[in-house]
């Protein structure tokens, strides 16, 4: 008797990398952000990658008096954003969990999920 096996052949992982962009005005809460985000991935053993700094940048904000075009203006307001970065590799529930959270007021999240295939995966 004649018997076939089906072999599937094993998939290969393929990780995805989800970049977390942090951004805010004041320099002490997002640090306090992102050592808390840092602390908590340290003690679950995720892989991150950073925080890395990225270069602070000053923003001008126009402000009218009145909500009508031809109203004059205030001065502008004036005021620095500073950038951390932290990539994290893999454990997409640990990403998913921080994208989820509830930051305080000042701090915008930037999520970037990218696919990374292994070598000699198509």
């Amino acid at each position: 008797m004649d018997a076939f096996f089906t072999f599937e052949r094993p998939r290969t992982h393929m990780p995805f990398v989800t970049t977390l962009t942090l951004q805010s005005g004041d320099r002490d809460v997002l640090e306090r952000v992102v050592g808390g985000i840092k602390h908590r991935a340290e003690r679950k053993g995720v892989e991150l990658r950073g925080p890395h700094a990225e270069s602070p940048f000053d923003v001008s904000v126009p402000q009218s008096k009145r909500l009508d075009a031809h109203s004059g203006s205030f001065r502008n307001w004036n005021y620095t954003v500073y950038e951390r970065r932290m990539e994290v590799v893999g454990h997409d529930d640990f990403a998913r969990d921080v994208a989820g959270r509830e930051f305080p007021d000042g701090i915008h999240l930037d999520v970037d999920v990218e696919r990374v295939s292994t070598p000699g995966s198509n």
